[in-house]
């Protein structure tokens, strides 16, 4: 007999519990902020609407399924399970912090905070959460398949983003690497000294890529949510007599890769800004830039 479907509700700590943490009291908190001329009656009505939102999320779930809660930290410990509905409750940022974990399983978003949030990954209200819950769990309900971006490293490390991934150094150094295609015809790599690689999707395209975009005046198409497409960018890239600069943007589609060999004592790589979960990488890796074979699949 098959399992009922499990809502798992993703949130996280809101500004105002973050206050408490640190303050201890909420008298404490207000006089904090009102000493640098800030109130925190902006901040505790938004925590109010964010667990009242994360109330009635909960109270729409079906009474034969499961449910479980997750916060943000807790997400690269959390199990997610194939019948698993994933409910993020928050803000877009939090559907791609979400995302990396899962493996096809219906995502649905809901906007906490209308008007604050672009909501273009929280697209819904608190009040529509039962009959979405409805439709992700149905075979074939509505939904977009949203490309994502992934590295693989020649340890087999993986790691999944659904706007962009990063490469480059920890802090402020110089990353120094080969990057070329992932071509099996020889392709020559490139010997680049940077401040790193990004490569990002068309979700990706409303932020730290439309950026580099942007700034670059690139003459690429930038990719939507949906596409199949990737563009990547190197982020200043220094010549000098032994790197150079010939290769500092293109664009990935299915089955092209982006080869990058490590030649610094250590790199890392990281996806969607979630640094603490990064990939670790040593002098004389390899990792392989792409479109993964794992989509989002956003309920609309």
């Amino acid at each position: 007999m098959s399992l009922a479907p499990r809502a798992v509700l993703v949130h996280r700590t809101t500004e105002y519990e973050e206050l408490l943490a640190r303050h201890g009291t909420h008298g404490q908190a207000a006089f904090f902020l009102s000493s640098r001329g800030r109130s925190i009656d902006e901040v505790a009505r938004r925590h109010r609407h964010t667990r009242q939102a994360l109330a009635d999320v909960a109270a729409a779930v079906p009474l034969q399924w499961r449910q479980s809660r997750v916060e943000r930290a807790d997400l690269d410990r959390f199990l997610f399970a194939s019948e698993d509905v994933v409910v993020v409750v928050g803000q877009d940022g939090l559907v791609a912090n979400a995302a990396k974990y899962l493996s096809g399983q219906p995502v649905v978003g809901i906007d906490t905070d209308p008007g604050r949030n672009p909501g273009v990954l929280v697209r819904h209200r608190p009040s529509d959460a039962a009959a979405l819950l409805r439709a992700a769990a149905s075979p074939g309900g509505p939904a977009e398949e949203l490309t994502m971006v992934e590295a693989v490293a020649d340890d087999t490390q993986r790691l999944l983003a659904l706007n962009e991934i990063y490469l480059g150094p920890p802090g402020h150094q110089t990353a120094r690497y080969r990057l070329g295609p992932d071509h099996s015809d020889g392709a020559p790599a490139e010997p680049q000294a940077s401040s790193g690689v990004l490569v990002g999707t068309g979700t990706g395209a409303t932020g730290w890529l439309r950026s580099l975009w942007q700034e670059r005046h690139s003459a690429l198409r930038l990719p939507a949510p949906t596409d199949p497409r990737l563009l990547w960018f190197v982020r200043e890239a220094w010549p000098s007599p032994t790197t150079g600069t010939s290769l500092i943007e293109g664009e990935l589609r299915h089955g092209q890769g982006l080869k990058l060999a490590v030649e610094s004592d250590r790199l890392v790589a990281f996806g969607d800004g979630m640094e603490a979960d990064a990939m670790e990488l040593t002098w004389g890796q390899t990792v392989r830039l792409g479109i993964s074979a794992t989509s989002l699949r956003l309920t609309v």
